[in-house]
C-alpha cells in the first residue's frame, strides 16, 4: 500500500501542477485582483529608501514600540495600510527552483490526501468523492482566507485562489481515488 500512496502522491501531485499552471499561465485566474501601477518608478524609490533595500514583509502603517492600540487605531483611520513584500532588483520569475518547489509542494498535498484516504474505512466513489471534497475544502478555505480578513486582499484574488486551489485538490483527489481508492461491494 505504500507504494500506491507514493504513487498517488506523485501522480496526484502531477494533475495538480499541471492544473495550476493552466489556471496561472492560460486562464486569467493568475492575475485576478492584482492591480498594476501606473507611475511605479516614484513608489520603487520611495520604497528602496523606506526599507533601506531590506528584503522583507512589511506592514505599513508602522507600529512603533511604545503606541498604544488606541494611538494605532486612529493611525490607521488616518492614513492608507496594507502589507509590501518588498525584494531586492534581481528576483527571476518562473526559475527552475521554484517550478521544483511548487511541483514538491503540490505532490505533498496529494500524498497527504492519499495517507488520509487510505486511513479510513470508506469504500466506493460517493463516500470517497465526499471525504476528498470535504478535504479540498477545508484546505481552500485555510488557503488565503486570513489575508482576505486581516490585510484585505481583494476579494477577486481570493476567491481566484480559491477556485484554482479547490479544483486543484478536487483534481488530485481523483487521482488519488484511482489509485488508492477502495471499492464499494455489491
Amino acid at each position: 500500500m505504500t507504494k500506491k500512496i507514493l504513487l498517488a502522491g506523485l501522480l496526484g501531485g502531477l494533475a495538480m501542477f499541471v492544473w495550476s499552471s493552466i489556471a496561472h499561465m492560460a486562464l486569467p485566474l493568475g492575475e485576478a485582483g492584482i492591480s498594476q501601477m501606473e507611475d511605479e518608478k516614484p513608489v520603487l524609490d520611495a520604497l528602496k529608501a523606506g526599507v533601506k533595500d531590506t528584503p522583507g514583509l512589511y506592514i505599513f502603517p508602522a507600529m512603533p514600540k511604545g503606541m498604544s492600540e488606541t494611538q494605532y487605531t486612529e493611525k490607521l483611520a488616518a492614513m492608507p495600510s496594507g502589507i509590501l513584500l518588498y525584494s531586492r532588483a534581481g528576483a527571476q520569475a518562473l526559475t527552475p527552483r521554484q517550478l521544483v518547489v511548487e511541483f514538491l509542494v503540490e505532490c505533498l498535498e496529494a500524498l497527504l490526501l492519499a495517507f488520509l484516504l487510505t486511513r479510513t474505512n470508506l469504500t466506493g466513489f460517493g463516500p470517497q468523492f465526499g471525504f476528498v471534497l470535504a478535504a479540498s475544502l477545508m484546505a481552500t478555505i485555510w488557503t488565503n482566507t486570513s489575508y482576505l480578513n486581516w490585510y484585505n486582499f481583494p476579494a477577486t484574488y481570493t476567491m481566484a485562489y480559491w477556485f484554482t486551489e479547490f479544483a486543484g485538490l478536487l483534481l488530485a483527489g481523483l487521482v488519488v481515488m484511482k489509485i488508492v481508492g477502495r471499492k464499494g461491494h455489491a
